[in-house]
């Protein structure tokens, strides 16, 4: 289970596409969420779009790895689909904020790699966030300074990419995800290889 987050405007989503076009073993976790469909979103494959009361019932069951509730809208990563991507195979990547990260870790910690991607600099964030949308200053503003708090957790993750170039930033994050998998505890049958190999299998 492979975490990116990031504050908005560090790149995150751009390495995710990049990723996940590179690496065929590696699929997208798609959340579940209580707000409606924007136009051209996809049920199922953008979100799962479900009705408030579904919510509370995921909740309730604990269908949901993790949760949390943005303004009036509920967003959740559900457990079914994850468990079986990981159980064929697959690497799991998540697109979640820093209390999302908290919560799954509470879940899986031996099974979760937590990457916080940063902004080369303060100006080139401000840029950024000017750049992608044509918000009010206001508005601006409040981006920045939620940028900052979420800035201030990255010392709960395992790795820190600092995206100066989203090529470079890729290949770093694959390079973690490369030795993650190496790890002795995720290699499948490694200790009857090794008994084959000593000759005491």
């Amino acid at each position: 289970m492979l975490v990116l987050s990031s504050p908005s405007g560090a790149g995150k989503s751009t390495i995710s596409r990049e990723l996940l076009d590179r690496e065929p073993d590696l699929t997208m976790s798609v959340s579940a969420t209580t707000r409606p469909p924007r136009p051209g979103e996809v049920d199922g494959k953008d979100y799962y779009f479900i009705t408030k009361d579904t919510f509370k019932d995921m909740v309730a069951k604990d269908e949901f790895l993790e949760h949390a509730t943005v303004f009036d809208n509920s967003y959740g990563t559900p457990r079914g689909p994850v468990e079986a991507a990981l159980s064929n195979g697959k690497d799991v990547l998540f697109d979640v904020d820093w209390q999302g990260t908290q919560q799954l870790h509470g879940r899986a910690r031996n099974d979760l790699v937590r990457i916080f991607i940063l902004p080369p600099t303060k100006d080139e964030l401000e840029r950024r966030l000017r750049t992608r949308a044509q918000d009010p200053e206001d508005v601006i503003k409040k981006r920045m300074a939620k940028a900052a708090d979420e800035m201030k957790h990255y010392e709960e993750y395992d790795y820190i990419v600092v995206n100066v170039d989203v090529q470079d930033s890729v290949a770093e994050v694959q390079a973690i995800l490369t030795a993650e998998r190496l790890k002795k505890d995720r290699r499948e049958g490694l200790y009857d290889f090794v008994r084959e190999l000593c000759g005491t299998g």
